[in-house]
């Protein structure tokens, strides 16, 4: 018998490029309903791969609220509508009020470009060569009021070049964000990974340490 799929709903603000390997890995083997991608901005490129996908698509733009508290309640009813299991940040630029993260406590989790604890925010790239690093990479962690600083569970690392610059170790982080996120994902569908009293449980057990996904060539 096949695993029940868990839904989910997924944020996003830009191209939509982990919402791709997620809707990819989902029309496989990955056990993920997504039920509707929602975008703050119109010109998202990843609304036009929900509709090659044949996913629901809403727009909630930002600026025509006149704060950000309405926006959110504007955003949990949407959100709530389509009744998930999981909400799904993939590249959705704003910053969430501690009201609206406690409301979707334990269910809502955020990819990063940077192992986290460092260089939460942006320009994570960057930061990371200005820094002199030997590594760099991504993480998935829950979403919590502290931005970035919610508890991380899968972690992949990426090699720093010497001829690196911003854009070719993004690109080479990318394209490992596009196998780290499924595997993150299918964790949560497992019932594997959970949050419980702010900390994160896998297989029932504290985590002491993110998980590590071995990286692809």
């Amino acid at each position: 018998m096949s695993q029940p799929r868990v839904s989910a709903v997924v944020l996003i603000s830009g191209s939509g490029s982990n919402l791709q390997a997620l809707l990819d890995t989902a029309a496989s083997d990955l056990p993920l309903e997504i039920r509707a991608v929602i975008s703050n901005r119109a010109d998202a490129y990843g609304l036009e791969r929900a509709a090659e996908a044949c996913v629901p698509s809403r727009v909630l733009d930002h600026t025509r609220f006149p704060d950000r508290e309405t926006f959110e309640a504007a955003l949990a009813e949407l959100i709530d509508g389509f009744e998930p299991e999981l909400v799904l940040l993939a590249g959705f630029m704003r910053i969430l009020t501690p009201e609206f993260v406690a409301r979707y406590s334990g269910r809502m989790v955020n990819i990063h470009p940077a192992l986290l604890p460092a260089y939460p925010g942006l320009h994570t790239h960057r930061r990371c060569l200005e820094a002199g690093d030997t590594e760099h990479g991504a993480s998935i962690h829950f979403v919590t009021a502290e931005v970035d600083g919610g508890p991380v569970f899968l972690q992949v690392r990426v090699a720093v070049d010497e001829d690196d610059d911003a854009d070719s170790l993004a690109a080479r982080v990318l394209t490992q964000e596009h196998r780290l996120y499924p595997a993150a994902v299918r964790l949560l569908c497992e019932g594997r990974v959970r949050l419980h009293d702010g900390r994160v449980l896998l297989d029932g057990q504290p985590l002491a340490q993110p998980l590590q996904l071995e990286p692809a060539n």
